[in-house]
C-alpha cells in the first residue's frame, strides 16, 4: 500500500490583491466570494487541483484585517511565517496597478530566507500591451522572475500553471505500507490531546510499533498493528482557536489537518470535553466531507465533566447539533489521561472501515431502488414523469452509487437524500458515508 501526499500551494498577499479571484480562475469554479471589501474571504477555502496529471491542494488565506496601520505590517510577517511554514509552494501575489507597498518588500525579504519555492505573481495585467508599462517597477525587488497574471480575465494563468505543475516539488510522497493498512488521522486544536491519545494506544497495549519519519511536516506517522490488523496512526498540528486580532492569520492553521486529512481514510476528530465543539471543528469535518471521508468523533476529557450530568447532556446535544451533516458518524466519549474508553476506538474503526470498503451486488442495489420508487414516486420535472432505470457501485471508500434516470437535473434534492436514506437503511451503513451520482441515461440513436 502506499500513502500519497499532496503538496500544498498557499495563495499570499495583502488584502484586495485579488487572492480570492485567482483562487477562483485556477479552480474554474466560484468558492470563494470575491468583494473589493477587505477581509471578505470569511471563511477558508481549499480545493484540491488536477492541472496536467498533476495534483495540488490551493489554499486562498484571505487578506490580513489589521488593528491598525502599526500592526499592518507585524501580522504581515506572521502570515507570511505560517504559509512559509506550512506550504509548500508559495503564490505571492502584487497589485499590478496599486504597485509596490512597503509591506510587499518585508514579505520578499522573508522569502527570500526560505528553501520554500516561491512565485511572484503581478496581478491586474491584463495583456500583453499592459506589461511594460505595470510590470517595470516591481523589478525593484530584485526578484529573479516575476509573472504577469490577470485572475479577472485569465491573462498568464495557463503560462504560470504549467510551470507551477512542472516544478511541484518532490515529497517523500509514498511510504510502502503493509496491504489493507487503514489510515487514520488525528485532528483537533491544540491541546485536545492528539498525541496523548496515540501514545496511550500505542502504550497500553504493547503493540508492535514502528515509526516512519518524514511523511509529515513536524510529526511522525506512526504504524501500530494488532490483532493481525494495521493502522497508520498520522498526528497532526493543532487547528488554533481563533483570536481578535489574530483571527487573519490563523488561516494556515489548518493547512496541516487537510494534508493529513488528504492521506487518510478515517478522521478522528478530537472536541475537548471541557470546552465543546466550535465552527473550526465543524469547517474541518465538513471538509472531510465533501472529500468523502469517514469520521470518528472524539469527546477527550470526559473525566473532567463525569459527576457532572447536565454538562454531559448539553455537550452532547450540542454536538449532535453542529454535526447533524455527518450524522453516520459515531461519537466516543474517552479519556486519554485514564485511558477510559479507548478500548472502543480501534473497534469502532474497524467497523466503520468495513463499511467504507463494502461492496454490493447489482442486483441487490436495484432491489432497494425498485423498492424506494413504488414506495415514494419522485415529482413531476416540467409535467414529465421522472424514470429511475438501474443502478450500479462504482466506487468504495465511500461506497458510491450510480443512478442512471431520465432527467438527473429534475431530481430534487429532498428525493435524493430520500434515496440515500433508503440506501443507507436497507445496505446497513450507518457510520460510514455513501454517494449516490445520478447519470442520464444515453438514449438510443437510430441512423
Amino acid at each position: 500500500m502506499q500513502n500519497i501526499k499532496c503538496p500544498l500551494v498557499a495563495l499570499v498577499g495583502r488584502p484586495n490583491v485579488g487572492k480570492s479571484s485567482l483562487f477562483n480562475r485556477i479552480i474554474r469554479s466560484n468558492k470563494a466570494i470575491v468583494d473589493p471589501t477587505p477581509g471578505v474571504t470569511r471563511d477558508r477555502h481549499y480545493e484540491k487541483v488536477v492541472c496536467d496529471e498533476k495534483t495540488f491542494m490551493l489554499v486562498d488565506t484571505g487578506g490580513i484585517e489589521s488593528g491598525g496601520p502599526d500592526k499592518m505590517a507585524d501580522l504581515i510577517r506572521e502570515q507570511s511565517w505560517q504559509a512559509i511554514a506550512e506550504a509548500d509552494v508559495i503564490l505571492f501575489i502584487l497589485d499590478g496597478k496599486e504597485g509596490i507597498m512597503p509591506e510587499d518588500y518585508e514579505v520578499v525579504n522573508l522569502l527570500r530566507k526560505s528553501d520554500k519555492t516561491v512565485y511572484y505573481l503581478v496581478n491586474k495585467i491584463d495583456g500583453p500591451e499592459q506589461e511594460q508599462l505595470l510590470l517595470s517597477p516591481f523589478y525593484e525587488l530584485g526578484v529573479e522572475q516575476l509573472w504577469p497574471v490577470s485572475a479577472a480575465h485569465g491573462y498568464g494563468v495557463s503560462t504560470l500553471l504549467v510551470e507551477l505543475t512542472g516544478n511541484l516539488p518532490t515529497l517523500q510522497q509514498q511510504v510502502d505500507l503493509p496491504a489493507q493498512t487503514i489510515s487514520v488521522a488525528f485532528i483537533g486544536r491544540p491541546n485536545v490531546g492528539k498525541s496523548s491519545l496515540i501514545n496511550k494506544l500505542v502504550g497500553e497495549d504493547r503493540m508492535v510499533v514502528s515509526e516512519i519519519a518524514g511523511t509529515t511536516r513536524d510529526s511522525v506517522d506512526t504504524l501500530l498493528s494488532k490483532n493481525n490488523k494495521n493502522y497508520l496512526l498520522i498526528d497532526t498540528a493543532g487547528i488554533r482557536r481563533k483570536g481578535k486580532v489574530r483571527e487573519k492569520i490563523e488561516k494556515f492553521s489548518v493547512m496541516r489537518a487537510l494534508n493529513s486529512m488528504e492521506r487518510c481514510d478515517i478522521a478522528l476528530i478530537l472536541i475537548d470535553a471541557s470546552e465543546g465543539i466550535t465552527d473550526q471543528d465543524t469547517k474541518v469535518i465538513g471538509y472531510g466531507l465533501e472529500r468523502g471521508l469517514a469520521c470518528i468523533i472524539l469527546l477527550n476529557k470526559w473525566d473532567l465533566i463525569k459527576n457532572d450530568k447536565k454538562r454531559q447532556k448539553f455537550l452532547l446535544e450540542e454536538v449532535d447539533r453542529a454535526t447533524n451533516f455527518v450524522g453516520f458518524a459515531p461519537v466516543l466519549t474517552i479519556s486519554g489521561l485514564t485511558g477510559s474508553g479507548l478500548n472502543r476506538i480501534l473497534p469502532t474503526i474497524d467497523k466503520v472501515n468495513r463499511q467504507y470498503n463494502q461492496e454490493f451486488s447489482t442486483g441487490q442495489l436495484n432491489r432497494i431502488l425498485q423498492g424506494a420508487v413504488e414506495a415514494h414516486s419522485p415529482s413531476l420535472h416540467n409535467g414529465r414523469r421522472i424514470k429511475f432505470y438501474y443502478t450500479t457501485q462504482v466506487a468504495t471508500k465511500p461506497p458510491t452509487f450510480v443512478l442512471f434516470v431520465n432527467y438527473p437535473k429534475g431530481v430534487h434534492f429532498s428525493y435524493h437524500r430520500y434515496l440515500t436514506n433508503q440506501f443507507r437503511s436497507a445496505l446497513g451503513i450507518d457510520k460510514s458515508p455513501i454517494k449516490l451520482l445520478l447519470r442520464e441515461r444515453q438514449r438510443k440513436k437510430y441512423g
